[in-house]
Parts: C-alpha cells; structure tokens; sequence
C-alpha cells in the first residue's frame, strides 16, 4: 500500500480537488489518501472561535459561507451517485455539530478555560472531516476511514505526544484485511488516549498522520502532495534561481526542515526513517515534475 497525503492547498479548490482524482486514479490501488483541511479552513475555524468568544454571532455568516463552499465542491467533483449522501452529511456536520459549538461559545461567558480549549479542539477537527467526506465521494471505490478512531494522544509535560502503542493496535486492526480500493482518512486529528477528548498532533500535522499510517503499515512509500515542486536550494519567492533538489537523505531532510524549510512538517521525518520508507514530495498542480525523493 502507497500512503499519499495531499495539503490544503491540493482539497482547496474544484481544479485541484480533480488534479487529485487524476493522480489517485493512476495508481494501483489499494492507496490510503490522508486529506488536510481545504486551503485557509483551520485558519477560519479558529477565528470564528475568537468571535464567537466575543459574543460576535456574525462568526454564523461566516460558517454559512463556508458550507456553500463545501457544497459547491461536492457539485463539481463528487460521483453524481454520491453528491446526495455528501452532501447530506456536510449539512450534519454544519447543522448538528459545528453551529451548536459556535453558539456555545457565543452564549456562555463565563464557559470555564479548559472546556473552551476542548470545544475549539473539536470545532478544529471539522476541517479534516469534511475535505475527507469530499474526497471519498470523488471515488466509485472510495471507504472512508476516520482517523479520530485511530490516531492517540497523551500528555506529554506541556503538551501532548503520540501514543505509539495504542495507535498501532488501533491501526493495524482498521486496516487488516485491505487489498483494494480508495481509502480515506483525515491528517492532523487524534483523540486523547484517557478521555476520548479530540486533540490533535499540531498545526502541520496532516504530514505526521500519513508519515505515521505509513510507518505502521510498511507502506511501500509516503508521498507528500504540496504546492512545490519539492525541496528547493533556497526560497524562490528570493531567489529566482533556485532549482529543485532530485535526492535528498532523511537526515538532510530533517535538518532543513528544522531550520525552516516549510515544504513538511519536521516531526513528519522520523517515522519513516525508522522503518526506511521512501518519501516523496511532489506538486499536486505540476504532477509531471520529478519532486523530490527522500531516502537513506
């Protein structure tokens, strides 16, 4: 099984979301595709939970803006035998999840920290779970997989860390019997391992998910589908002359990914190193370009 995950940028928009198909289409499946958010969703999510936290219900407005955004995704790239049943469930999820939360916010000021945190957290979660309902509608053989049932959590000093253990049970039992098909799941969204909270693995965390589904199902590779080419010599928004760089090794990667180079989340690196999978990253609206192969 290859494990390809495609950024927001790649679910933003009905051309891209179709650049996708056509490259998912050309695989041999089984493939599991990990989805982020689309494109400036997050960001919109979490605003809307500022607003609301000011009392300012016009953050409604915005979320119904929002659905006619999904909606007009789902006419333009889901299998017509599906488009009902998608958009079906985005107006569950708007309607019956996401407007209670924001009205929550809205009208109960004195709602305690750590409940505001937890129902931020699930707000936040909505991203992924919608692009996710899209993308499995855009295929005849397309099976959803929800990745708050698979991916945990646990506190870890001041923040929170990967419960290795309890995820790869949980992951080895979802896909154990898999050998054909188009399978869906969401990056960057996880549950607490005690509590059952949603949390989530950090802002990039969409990388994280498919580098560890990759990880612990030996996949044959992880590509990671962006807006770029691959990794560049240096940022071409400042310096024109950059080129692409064809073979990188996984330490190489790493380090440039600490030291800023916001082509993949950095945590992204070490599960597929462990276990020697190749990665790589390639531009969901150049497909024909080499991209960047990640390697010992």
């Amino acid at each position: 099984m290859k494990v390809m995950k495609f950024g927001g940028t790649s679910v933003g928009t009905i051309e891209s979301l179709l650049n996708l198909k056509n490259i998912v289409d050309a695989e041999l499946k089984p493939v599991l595709v990990v989805v982020s958010a689309m494109g400036g969703f997050t960001n919109q999510l979490l605003a809307m939970c500022e607003q609301a936290q000011q009392r300012d219900i016009s953050c409604l407005d915005t979320l119904e803006a929002a659905r006619k955004r999904h909606h007009d995704a789902i006419d333009g790239v889901v299998v017509e035998s599906m488009r009902k049943q998608v958009h079906a469930t985005i107006d569950r999820f708007f309607d019956e999840s996401l407007k209670p939360y924001y009205l929550a916010l809205a009208t109960n000021p004195h709602m305690p920290v750590d409940e505001i945190e937890r129902v931020c957290d699930a707000i936040v979660a909505h991203g992924e779970i919608l692009s996710s309902a899209i993308v499995t509608g855009m295929f005849d053989d397309g099976v959803p997989h929800l990745s708050l049932n698979l991916m945990r959590t646990m506190p870890d000093g001041s923040g929170r860390t990967l419960d290795w253990e309890e995820t790869e049970r949980l992951v080895k039992a979802e896909f154990s019997s898999i050998d054909k098909g188009v399978h869906v799941a969401q990056g960057f969204i996880s549950r607490d391992t005690q509590s059952g909270a949603v949390t989530n693995l950090g802002r990039g965390g969409s990388d994280y998910t498919a580098a560890i589904l990759a990880s612990l199902l030996d996949a044959e590779a992880l590509e990671i589908w962006t807006d770029v080419d691959g990794f560049m010599t240096a940022d071409p928004r400042t310096h024109p002359d950059a080129t692409v760089i064809p073979q990188m090794t996984y330490e190489q990667a790493q380090k440039m990914c600490d030291a800023g180079a916001k082509v993949i989340y950095p945590p992204t690196i070490a599960p597929v190193a462990m276990k020697q999978i190749p990665v790589w990253v390639k531009n969901t609206f150049n497909p024909s370009a080499p991209g960047t192969l990640i390697v010992d």
